[in-house]
């Protein structure tokens, strides 16, 4: 049955402008999909359709988590005064390695996607560890949530700790096996497999960064995304010292980039890199030749002392852009707080050089919502055809009455919390809050 919601809807078509329709109307299929959306019932044929009024609250796109890491999820907030390659050895690993236990990653796992649903994320690109059964737990709780993950069994086998590390062989077995289990495709089936990539979880092939996978690893990873057609996502440049031990680690390689495609992890299937700090030249034109997306992860350049991504290039040269919250190296799971400091380091940037303007609302909201959403297919935007994934806003209490809608929006971005979503939807369905 067809569902109408009435409310004062925003969202954006074009990533420099915003469409607001004051006390419209939103048509919803029984597949979850948008129909339409028009300023009067009689325009969505809609008389006898189960209409739901919001009354004065806003109706937005879901938010949409491009890289997070969910065993990371205990360790947020600390040690944020360390860079990147001595927080993974003194606090990531050792966290990640408690993860072969299915029962401390139970209720960790359980916590992660409540705080995913607070903030109203409703689809995530997620890394789990090297193990398959604590990452078969992970993908089976999102699916009892209802909420839209991607999510990765991490791929390690080098320059990692005791118990962090295994064969190549073990990896790509892990993988079949939940290939298997999540997507009831038979073990080494492609043909079938294409036709479930509709599912709201599936893997995503997850080498975890060039240091940590032998040539084999990354050889074997590529050669699975290739068979299964499955999504690819790492990190890529984003820090000084990385960027050097990968030189050193893969000589033949001529940037960082291209050591990920000489294996197939380039955008030969759909690849987010997060990060992207020190990207540029050869490795920029890359990436765009390839249609890699970029994860920006504000929070956690600046807690990792990263530095500041050139995200305005990025979109200049037509490079897709999504946000990450990056917990634990970000501190922050809102993906509204990712667009506010996404803003604030253009800024910063556009400090040292003026040629490049700084990144607008309608930018930040874009990369939250449409061109992050778009790594997940048909999602974030109210455009017919797109899944609806939606957030209700009730901004009564930021003393709205003398503003605009853009206003409003605005105001909740930089001053609004978890508290003032009220409903959640993720593909047509509204999500009631995942038990802990």
């Amino acid at each position: 049955m067809k569902k109408i919601y009435k409310a004062h809807i925003l969202y954006t078509k074009e990533k420099n402008h915003f469409e607001v329709l004051e006390n419209g109307y939103l048509a919803v299929d029984a597949d979850g999909c948008v129909t339409g959306v028009a300023a009067d019932l009689a325009s969505l044929d809609g008389e006898d359709a189960e209409v739901t009024d919001f009354g004065n609250r806003l109706l937005i796109p879901a938010m949409n988590d491009l890289h997070v890491h969910a065993p990371q999820y205990r360790n947020q907030g600390i040690a944020m005064d360390l860079e990147l390659l001595p927080w993974l050895q003194n606090y990531t690993f050792p966290e990640e390695k408690k993860y072969a236990e299915t029962a401390y990653a139970e209720p960790m796992y359980r916590r992660f996607i409540h705080d995913l649903w607070r903030f109203g994320t409703m689809r995530s690109s997620v890394f789990a560890t090297i193990h398959t059964e604590s990452t078969r737990l992970l993908m089976n709780l999102f699916q009892e949530a209802g909420m839209g993950a991607l999510v990765g069994k991490v791929g390690m086998n080098r320059n990692c700790p005791e118990g962090l590390s295994e064969s190549v062989d073990d990896m790509v077995q892990g993988y079949e096996e939940l290939i298997h289990s999540t997507l009831n495709a038979p073990l080494g089936s492609a043909a079938s497999l294409c036709e479930k990539l509709s599912t709201l979880v599936t893997p995503i092939i997850t080498p975890r960064f060039i240091p940590s996978c032998t040539s084999e690893m990354l050889r074997a990873c590529g050669e699975l995304a290739a068979k299964y057609q499955l999504p690819v996502q790492s990190h890529l440049s984003e820090n000084k010292d990385e960027i050097a031990w990968v030189q050193e680690l893969e000589p033949e390689s001529r940037n960082y980039g291209d050591a990920y495609d000489r294996y197939g992890l380039f955008g030969q299937t759909p690849t987010v890199m997060a990060h992207c700090v020190w990207t540029d030249g050869e490795e920029l034109e890359l990436m765009k030749q390839r249609g890699v997306m970029v994860a920006h992860c504000p929070t956690s350049n600046i807690n990792l002392a990263s530095g500041i991504a050139p995200i305005r290039r990025f979109l200049t040269e037509g490079i897709p852009v999504g946000l990450g919250s990056d917990v634990s190296g970000g501190h922050d799971f809102s993906i509204f707080r990712m667009m506010v400091y996404a803003v604030q380091m253009s800024k910063l940037r556009y400090q040292r050089d003026k040629s490049s303007a700084f990144l607008s609302l309608a930018e930040a909201f874009w990369m939250a919502t449409k061109s992050g959403g778009s790594f997940f297919g048909r999602v974030g935007s109210f455009e017919p055809g797109y899944e609806f994934d939606a957030l209700v806003i009730d901004d009564s209490d930021l003393n709205h009455s003398d503003y605009s809608l853009l206003e409003r929006l605005e105001r909740y971005v930089y001053l609004g919390d978890d508290r003032q979503i009220v409903h959640r939807f993720c593909r047509g369905k509204e999500i009631a809050e995942p038990r802990i």
